[in-house]
């Protein structure tokens, strides 16, 4: 099916111009429809919209000025392009402030009105890709991006696409790993600022004496080792979201500043003296309780109020279990793919282990031991010894020592003659550990060939070298 070309209406009471007009644009490769004045005009619009209207500002029946107003009441994306006499200049401008596109004054020149409809076509086309790549961002990213089957969390993913179509500053509490940074991602994605920048600034992880040049800029020679102007991450995220983690590691001399910013929404670069105005959402997050900070005196209160406008709080892992399976299903396909293996899945005892444990590191957490689990595994599924063995005994505990039994291995005994005294685990690992340093031998110690010749990506064979602790006289780059 073939997509329809772009459509101009040409709207002028002088046939002579209507023919004209109609000729030069066929031969763009457009699609042209006149009409005669300004009520032709709107009811040809309203039938179908055209991409560009071209039209004559004096016509009998309903001027073009008026007929434009009908056209963006139907349509406010239209793009019309008005066409006037010298004498109403001062019309077409105020016509323009009023959502004309351009003008064009007569006798016009053939090539400017090529070049203002091709101008006016482009623009409209990118306004489409960028609503289109909004949509998709959204959909990636968004509130619908979460992956889960918690009631509870359902309930967050519907709030969290009703509060990104605001322009309301956000606060997002919850335990470390819990998906804050996943959550502040789905309120700028799923927001009419999808498209502009998403800044993201870790609090914790910045020195304290860097953190006002990191915030705001600094000019040229405000300190020392200011070589150059730089901009801060209020000026990277204009138009778009920035988002503070880790807000409760800030001083309370940064407060102050970062208080100003969301009262006036303008700040100076360190070093300035001029007044930068901001037009950036902030997000915030925290695992500490922000609250008990104020009442401790180390958190401002206003600036509390100012940041909790929107409070969102993330769920821990164990409080919705049911998402245990799923999230362990995603994370196994993601890291598979990236280490070029195929794992069909997991083994029954292993998916026991990832529900019987607690996870104090929530989703962070078990996204790490599956990883973990993927680089270890020499199966096509997940068994409990490719899990860490802190997830494995952490399961057995809570499920009353029932899964120590299976970690400790059989009794003692010997099956084919290999013995099964010790857990299978530390089998396995001598046996890979045998085989590795044998490879490495043989391979010169190039870790790179060495994996090759494993059948293994090399960053498994970096994991299991630092897991089995086979330093780097085991193997060089």
């Amino acid at each position: 099916m073939s997509v329809p070309g772009p459509t101009v209406l040409v709207v002028d009471d002088d046939e002579a111009i209507r023919r004209l007009l109609t000729a030069v644009l066929t031969k763009e490769g457009v699609a042209v429809t006149v009409a005669e004045n300004g009520v032709e005009a709107a009811e040809s619009f309203r039938r179908r919209h055209a991409d560009v209207v071209l039209m004559d500002i004096r016509m009998p029946r309903m001027n073009g000025l008026d007929a434009m107003k009908a056209i963006l009441e139907i349509d406010r994306g239209a793009a019309v392009i008005l066409m006037t006499a010298f004498a109403e200049v001062e019309t077409a401008v105020q016509a323009i402030k009023d959502g004309a596109f351009d003008y064009v004054l007569k006798p016009f020149d053939i090539e400017e009105i090529r070049l203002l409809v091709r101008r006016a076509l482009e623009i409209r086309t990118m306004r489409a890709d960028i609503v289109s790549l909004r949509r998709e961002l959204s959909e990636r990213y968004g509130a619908e991006g979460i992956l889960t089957d918690n009631s509870r969390m359902l309930e967050l993913r519907q709030t969290i696409a009703k509060v990104a179509r605001s322009n309301a500053t956000v606060l997002i509490q919850g335990e470390s790993g819990t998906g804050k940074e996943l959550v502040a991602a789905a309120v700028h994605y799923g927001s009419p600022r999808a498209t502009g920048p998403f800044v993201k600034v870790n609090c914790a992880a910045i020195p304290e004496g860097l953190l006002e040049s990191e915030f705001f800029g600094h000019e040229k020679g405000a300190f020392t080792g200011a070589v150059g102007r730089r901009r801060g991450r209020f000026e990277q995220a204009e138009n778009g979201t920035l988002f503070l983690d880790e807000i409760g590691e800030i001083s309370t001399g940064l407060q102050v500043k970062l208080l100003r910013v969301l009262q006036e929404r303008e700040f100076e670069r360190v070093g300035g003296t001029a007044p930068i105005k901001s037009h950036v959402r902030i997000v915030a997050a925290t695992n500490r309780d922000l609250e008990a900070m104020v009442r401790a005196g180390t958190f401002r209160q206003d600036l509390f109020f100012r940041l909790n406008v929107v409070s969102l709080k993330t769920i821990p892992l164990r409080e919705r279990p049911e998402d245990i399976r799923l999230l362990a299903g995603h994370f196994l396909e993601r890291f598979a793919a990236q280490n070029d293996v195929v794992i069909r899945g997991f083994d029954p005892a292993a998916l026991d282990c990832l529900l019987g444990y607690a996870w104090p590191g929530n989703v962070r957490e078990l996204a790490n031991a599956i990883e973990r689990a993927v680089v270890m595994s020499t199966t096509s599924a997940i068994l409990p010894e490719d899990l860490p063995e802190s997830v494995v005994r952490g399961a057995s505990m809570l499920a009353g020592g029932a899964l120590a039994g299976v970690e400790a291995g059989a009794a003692a005994g010997e099956i084919d003659g290999v013995a099964i005294g010790r857990p299978l685990r530390e089998m396995v690992a001598e046996f890979e550990t045998k085989v590795i340093r044998a490879a490495l031998a043989h391979h010169g110690g190039n870790r790179a060939r060495t994996a090759v010749a494993l059948g293994i990506s090399r960053r498994a064979l970096l994991y299991k070298l630092q897991d089995y602790g086979l330093g780097a006289k085991e193997g060089a780059e």
